[in-house]
């Protein structure tokens, strides 16, 4: 089952620019019937004192590929999407390459989302799991700013 309309992580991407996402490298690389995924680098935007991936940066990367994928599961003339509450459990330490995010759906309501993203090292490591809620409230865009 499709569950988000057409439109490719090259689109996205442009959407990101001048925002938090562009300022530490994260980038969408494939937008699948129910799924999103992107990655970000582990470098010194986004790591912490001890050289190590920054926990706010992962949980920054769920909750941009959270929020993307439940916008892409909407009608973006009726409704936007925003944060209520997002976790994140850190379970391993990356020093260096990039991390890979997956967001999937764990409930498409017509006033909420509930999304679990998980973040992997290059090698297919769970770095993190996050999970991200978000309110779908009736507006559009434009009514936000």
């Amino acid at each position: 089952m499709t569950l988000f309309r057409k439109v490719t992580a090259e689109e996205l991407n442009k959407l990101g620019l001048n925002t938090m996402a562009e300022r530490i490298g994260i980038e969408i690389t494939e937008v699948g019937e129910n799924y999103l995924k992107g990655r970000m680098p582990v470098d010194s935007r986004t790591v912490q004192t001890y050289g190590i991936l920054h926990g706010g940066a992962s949980a920054a990367l769920a909750e941009t590929l959270g929020s993307i994928a439940g916008v892409l599961a909407i009608n973006p003339e009726k409704e936007y999407c925003v944060g209520m509450e997002i976790n994140a459990n850190h379970v391993r330490s990356v020093r260096s390459g990039y991390v890979y995010g997956k967001a999937t759906p764990l409930h498409i309501g017509k006033r909420s989302h509930v999304w679990e993203i998980r973040i992997e090292d290059g090698e297919g490591k769970l770095v993190c799991i996050s999970r991200l809620t978000l309110a779908v409230v009736a507006g559009n865009q434009e009514s936000i700013r």
